[in-house]
């Protein structure tokens, strides 16, 4: 409903056809937002980064089954990747890990973890997750933290750090885009030092008369408002203080003689749009036609004419018709030439109620903590969502819950350029003024740094990926002429699966497997066949990987806050107190490859020796030449030797070139052509000249397979061209976060689960059709606060946080 306060009447039927209109001649484009939760934001040398990703449709959240691919990046402080992870997105979900050790690259420092897909490559680098996490060696930050205090730091550039520190800057942000003469306005300022930090200000308006006109104060993060009238023929200027005294002088913009302005006023729960203009402008041209539209992410949803006869006329711009989080409020004169602007949040109320219960407030050391998450409306009833959960020991120090979550990104920070100090906050439930501080927010940083100015198009340069492809093209060797229906077969295994496909090369040789879905280090096996069955041709193959987007970082200095170094001290003590050593304090044990190149032969006559002959080397892979093996069975993976072990342990003793496996997956890094020949030994005696793992052991016989390796070795690769025989990574299989058992016990992991920093990860939390979804984890041994983080998203696009606390006490 659009009501005028001025005419007191409404125009109810006029603003529903529009909205309808507006909705049904604009086309959404199918934009992808990514938001990873994770476990903590800060962390230490050897330990695990968890996250759970949520992939939604831009324009209204809701949980977007597209892209099954998202690309996942730990990148260094230097704009290098550290490390990537393929994973897995099912219904716009997905789940993985890093490492953080020195073993893999990682050193302390910031980094940036950054997540996209192909699909939203196309639409810039404003649709690219990134989220700043710090890695900090304890000890290491510890032993710097004990430095005498007393002891002065002399330093060559101490003059321009002292310089830096006194240095401030106020920005000056006029509602609506401009202030306009005789007419009332608000100005959004905001306040950052040198590093760009918000800092508190006083400050003063004159005129250019330097009459006082007003006083203003920042109200949060250096962020606030003033109200000025503006007269004829006048400049205005601000004397400002920061809390160290400094003074700076700047002005304001320039004062407009005609034109139209739009402010907000939130007034009882009611969203107030005003238009403003002056007798100048009206006299210049009477009557003006202005369309007023509001557009939520590009997306209009409302839009109407008004005829302005006065110089100001309101109305309440009805929530029902707009999505929650950021609209843009634009006013178009007769000529559709826009002539203000204003960001505005409206939040609406949900029937929903999500609930952490814990089953005490107080916990002993080690012991079991049972939790409830439920999901219901206001009546009772279930709510679909998925939730990602996070146990952390908060380490002594308080948490204010400030940092960045799924309600502040998709309902604010991915709709706004920059950084936003404390995203947090504006979304904290409990803070009455949260709204107003947004809207000084949104006055400011919103003002020119908004994403959705104009709808995003599609070139489609990047297509959507539901899988991993394999492409490239068969061509004639020595001569660059297509081999035109050729048949291709590929052969995908790896310890778990072993998967077979086939397709043909179109008119111009080229050949492509997509959608192919497979996790982990997997060899694949190519093959070009003609039409007569023959291997012919060369293959050609495309780069299964993509080029991951350009790094683009400010290399800015980043230093650790205060509280910061109470963790560090804190995880310092709680290691030694236990006797844990981050994995980067242990030795690597440099392991070196035997020298002797030639096949050792510790048996005598075997019970079956098999040559294979040049068809057999043209197979796919090892696994069809030990099937024509007498005296070996050869089911799927599964290689044994008929009469040979028992029903709990029928795998043979596996030797490659005199060596035994630890594997049977390890046979995938033998080629068909390779083979030179294979024994077969019956009986358990040759077990005993070897030490290797339950897993593959001489008590079931033993295969040896001899490879011409040795007699190749720096001699040019003789691969036939019409095969390619290439180890490549598939999806990243995230690993299980470890929960101690104490029906179950380790004593090595459980030693270290007792002091960990994050207790429990669970990263799929789905209520049942009751609403609830009851979860158990052991607490860690540790005197601590914990704090358990619960976030992720309704089935109707409803991002949730919620955060409870508890204690582990004696």
């Amino acid at each position: 409903m659009l009501e005028l306060f001025n005419k007191n009447c409404f125009i109810l039927t006029f603003l529903y056809f529009v909205v309808l209109n507006a909705q049904e001649k604009n086309t959404i484009p199918d934009i992808e937002k990514i938001y990873l939760h994770t476990d903590r934001t800060t962390y230490f040398m050897g330990e695990d980064l968890w996250y759970k990703a949520y992939n939604v449709r831009a324009s209204n959240n809701l949980l977007f089954d597209n892209s099954n691919i998202l690309y996942v990046e730990l990148i260094s402080s230097d704009a290098k990747i550290i490390a990537r992870n393929k994973t897995n997105l099912e219904m716009g979900l997905g789940h993985g890990d890093f490492h953080l050790a020195d073993s893999v690259g990682v050193k302390p420092g910031v980094y940036q973890l950054r997540a996209y897909t192909n699909w939203n490559r196309n639409f810039g680098e404003d649709f690219v997750f990134k989220k700043e996490i710090e890695v900090i060696d304890v000890f290491e930050s510890n032993d710097k933290s004990k430095t005498p205090k007393n002891i002065p730091v002399v330093t060559t550039n101490s003059k321009k750090e002292e310089t830096k520190q006194n240095a401030f800057k106020v920005d000056f942000f006029p509602e609506g885009g401009s202030i306009l003469e005789n007419v009332s306005s608000i100005v959004g300022f905001k306040a950052v030092d040198i590093d760009g930090k918000p800092i508190d200000i006083r400050g003063e308006l004159f005129d250019s008369n330097n009459e006082l006109v007003t006083a203003f104060e920042s109200v949060h993060d250096g962020m606030g408002k003033l109200q000025m009238l503006s007269m004829e023929e006048k400049s205005y200027f601000t004397k400002i203080k920061n809390p160290r005294g400094e003074e700076l002088q700047v002005e304001l913009p320039k004062i407009l003689k005609q034109g139209y302005l739009v402010s907000f006023k939130a007034i009882k729960g009611k969203n107030i749009i005003s238009i403003s203009t002056n007798q100048a402008t009206l006299q210049q041209n009477p009557n003006p036609t202005l369309t007023v539209i509001c557009k939520a992410r590009g997306i209009p949803y409302l839009e109407t004419a008004q005829t302005l006869t006065e110089n100001t006329f309101s109305f309440e711009l009805p929530k029902e018709n707009t999505p929650e989080g950021i609209s843009q409020i634009t006013i178009y004169d007769s000529n559709n030439k826009p002539q203000s602007e204003r960001l505005i949040y409206i939040e609406k109320e949900h029937n929903l109620e999500v609930e952490l219960v814990t089953d005490k407030l107080n916990y002993q050391l080690n012991e079991k903590t049972i939790l409830n998450v439920r999901s219901k409306s206001k009546a009772g009833n279930p709510k679909s969502a998925s939730f990602s959960l996070s146990v952390t020991d908060t380490n002594g120090v308080e948490d204010e819950n400030f940092d960045s979550n799924i309600c502040s990104y998709f309902l604010m920070e991915s709709d706004i350029r920059g950084k936003v100090h404390h995203p947090g906050y504006y979304f904290d439930n409990k803070n009455p003024k949260r709204l107003e501080h947004l809207d000084n927010l949104l006055l400011t940083q919103g003002w020119r740094d908004f994403v959705w100015k104009t709808l995003p198009t599609s070139k489609t340069e990047f297509k959507v990926e539901k899988g991993i492809t394999i492409s490239g093209k068969v061509k004639q060797v020595f001569a660059d002429k297509p081999f035109v229906n050729n048949n291709l077969t590929l052969s995908l295994m790896n310890k778990k699966n072993r998967n077979f496909f086939s397709t043909i090369t179109d008119s111009i040789g080229k050949f492509k497997f997509e959608n192919l879905m497979f996790s982990g280090k997997t060899n694949m096996y190519l093959n070009s066949v003609n039409e007569k069955g023959k291997f012919k041709g060369e293959i050609v193959l495309d780069s299964i990987e993509h080029s991951p987007i350009h790094v683009k970082l400010k290399k800015e200095l980043t230093l650790l806050p205060e509280t910061n170094q109470s963790i560090i001290e804190n995880v310092s003590k709680k290691y030694i107190a236990f006797g844990v050593k981050p994995e980067n304090m242990l030795k690597e044990v440099e392991v070196k490859a035997p020298k002797k190149n030639n096949a050792v032969v510790l048996y005598g006559v075997p019970d079956y020796s098999y040559v294979p002959d040049e068809k057999a080397k043209e197979f796919i892979s090892i696994y069809d030449v030990l099937d024509k093996v007498p005296g070996v069975l050869v089911i799927d993976t599964t290689v044994s030797i008929p009469g040979e072990g028992d029903k709990e342990n029928t795998s043979p003793l596996i030797l490659i070139d005199g060596y035994p496996i630890l594997e049977i997956s390890q046979l995938l890094m033998v080629s068909p052509y390779e083979i030179e020949k294979i024994d077969v030994i019956r009986g358990s005696q040759l077990a005993m000249l070897y030490i290797v793992n339950s897993e593959v052991n001489g008590s079931a016989g033993a295969i040896s397979i001899f490879t011409n390796r040795y007699k190749n070795l720096g001699k040019p690769n003789k691969n036939p061209l019409y095969s390619i025989k290439k180890e490549i990574e598939g999806f990243y299989s995230a690993r299980i976060f470890y929960s101690p058992d104490p029906e179950k016990p380790n004593a090595e992991l459980d030693k270290k689960a007792a002091v960990r920093n994050t207790i429990y990860w669970n990263p799929y939390v789905h209520p049942d059709e009751t609403g609830n979804s009851y979860l158990d984890y052991f607490n860690n041994g540790v005197e601590t606060k914990v704090k358990v983080n619960l976030e992720g998203i309704t089935a109707n696009g409803i991002p949730v946080v919620r955060n409870i606390y508890y204690n582990i006490k004696k």
